[in-house]
């Protein structure tokens, strides 16, 4: 078969390599890019063994489909990229015919899928519906909670004044505190459902105001490394609510150091993305990464429900409250841990019209330059 015009590939949101009859890379369209951190300009001409590690059973599998002359789909691979941890993929090999001049040439196009990806998107569905009915829940909850906080706390205080032995006002003062710390939490957990005020903001200006909150708060012993793409265009969101949200997971992450050890926080532009069951071109990727002792396997799956917490005297609720607000925002959170490392992503998306307003600001910058 003839291979489809690179502008209909560059709409796949698969994963496309071609390579030709030597197995030299030809193109790789976005999210082939994105899959492998790798520009199709840069590696055009290199041959697979250069880019991948551990190809045996990817060689095989285009050894059968030219003997056969069809298409093979290989459902089970690992692959080695640039020295990082192996990609669990499947890869469909199809025999094409590549362009060349007015000639045409034998080749073959791959095209790669995480095996996870479809569980990965139902996960992701199934975590959204579920945020979604919890927050209802939760805000219901609050308001029944907050009418009868407030009669408590009357209630202690007019006993409080008429109590005539100064050792028994001990325990109306607990009552107090107590009910206020309540109070407290049921307006935190209301909190959420106050709607986003958007406006165009730098993702890194949210970074550099939580780190310079951490570090406040955890003056030793705590790193923070940075590692941003200064290219990121900007978005249009709620900036106090993205802080808190980065501040929610990045304090979390101090606290299972236990005021030692290094956090990271990293910026990537990812392309041809779903989110929240609407497709984008681009998406911001926020990273948090730290070197603590890994999230318990028992917490992983209740990580983002209220009131789950890992850790004496938490409350459970800075992940949720995180998960709401990247959620008002149309993103997605999710995380990766294992013993000694945990890395949260959020993923925002930008609107095409952030992107024109990104343009139209660097045409006028470079006007001015002018």
């Amino acid at each position: 078969m003839t291979t489809p015009s690179l502008s209909g590939l560059d709409l796949l949101p698969t994963a496309v390599v071609l390579v030709d009859v030597g197995l030299a890379v030809r193109y790789l369209n976005p999210a082939a890019e994105n899959l492998f951190e790798m520009s199709s300009k840069n590696v055009a001409g290199q041959g697979l063994d250069k880019l991948f590690s551990n190809t045996a059973v990817l060689q095989a599998a285009i050894g059968y489909a030219r003997a056969n002359n069809c298409s093979y789909t290989e459902h089970d691979l690992e692959l080695g990229v640039n020295g990082r941890t192996r990609l669990h993929l499947s890869c469909t090999v199809t025999p094409v015919e590549l362009p060349d001049g007015k000639a045409h040439e034998d080749g073959l196009l791959l095209e790669f899928r995480h095996i996870e990806q479809q569980l990965k998107i139902a996960r992701e569905e199934r975590m959204l519906d579920q945020s979604q009915a919890t927050r209802e829940l939760i805000r219901n909850l609050a308001h029944e909670i907050k009418n009868p906080l407030g009669g408590i706390r009357g209630a202690a205080q007019l006993l409080d004044r008429e109590l005539e032995r100064p050792n028994l006002h001990e325990y109306t003062q607990v009552i107090m505190k107590e009910a206020d710390r309540l109070q407290s939490l049921m307006d935190r957990l209301l909190t959420p459902h106050r709607l986003p005020q958007p406006a165009q903001l730098n993702i890194h200006e949210v970074l550099e105001r939580v780190r310079s909150l951490i570090l406040a708060e955890y003056p030793r012993g705590i790193a923070i490394r940075r590692d941003y793409d200064v290219s990121l265009p900007l978005l249009n969101g709620d900036k106090e609510q993205l802080i808190q949200a980065v501040l929610n997971v990045v304090r979390n992450a101090a606290q299972a150091l236990q005021e030692r050890g290094e956090i990271s926080l990293r910026t990537r532009v990812v392309r041809q993305i779903t989110l929240a069951r609407r497709r984008y071109s681009h998406a911001i990727a926020v990273e948090i990464r730290d070197n603590g002792p890994g999230i318990p396997e028992g917490l992983r799956e209740r990580i983002f429900h209220p009131l789950v917490s890992g850790r004496a005297g938490g409350s459970g609720l800075g992940l949720t409250l995180a998960q709401n607000f990247v959620n008002q925002h149309h993103g997605m959170i999710s995380f990766e841990s294992v013993s000694g490392e945990t890395a949260f992503t959020i993923l925002l998306p930008v609107q095409e019209n952030d992107e024109r307003g990104t343009m139209n600001a660097e045409r006028r910058n470079e006007n001015r330059s002018a």
